[in-house]
């Protein structure tokens, strides 16, 4: 079970951010969940800033690995069961950064690297890491998904 997995890894999830426009978390439709975009909350907080400014790669890594754990939440919330995850299919990172960084896929891995240690073989995914110079709330990272789901 994916709930043991977490407990293994000391991984408790945060309570599912809501949103913050017009839109919804996650649509479930042929199969696959859609996951809206998640910022980069960690330990409770938003974490701001431009990586290669103000934010270190490091911290840039650390924001993407709290993207993970609330698209994580989004999962076990819109499925029920964190069981119902058949594969992660593609996330897609958002790093705002300054135009000469370049280390956006290793900013990503913060959140593949998750993927794959919560749901393994089946965490592997498509992805793409893209920098821009600015995200909402001025959130450091933000990452989408779109997941297979077992029938309910």
């Amino acid at each position: 079970m994916i709930e043991d997995r977490l407990a293994e890894l000391g991984i408790t999830l945060p309570e599912p951010a809501a949103p913050v426009a017009s839109y919804v978390p996650t649509v479930e439709v042929g199969g696959l969940l859609y996951i809206s975009g998640q910022v980069s909350f960690v330990d409770g907080k938003l974490m701001t800033g431009k990586v290669g400014d103000s934010r270190s790669e490091e911290a840039g890594i650390l924001a993407a690995q709290g993207c993970g754990l609330m698209l994580i939440a989004q999962m076990k919330k819109a499925l029920g069961s964190l069981d119902r995850v058949e594969r992660i299919v593609k996330l897609g990172a958002f790093v705002a950064s300054t135009p000469d960084f370049t280390g956006q896929p290793k900013v990503a891995n913060g959140a593949s690297d998750l993927m794959e240690a919560v749901f393994g073989d089946a965490g592997k995914h498509a992805r793409s890491a893209v920098g821009v110079p600015v995200l909402p709330l001025d959130s450091t990272v933000e990452i989408d998904a779109i997941v297979a789901v077992k029938p309910a």
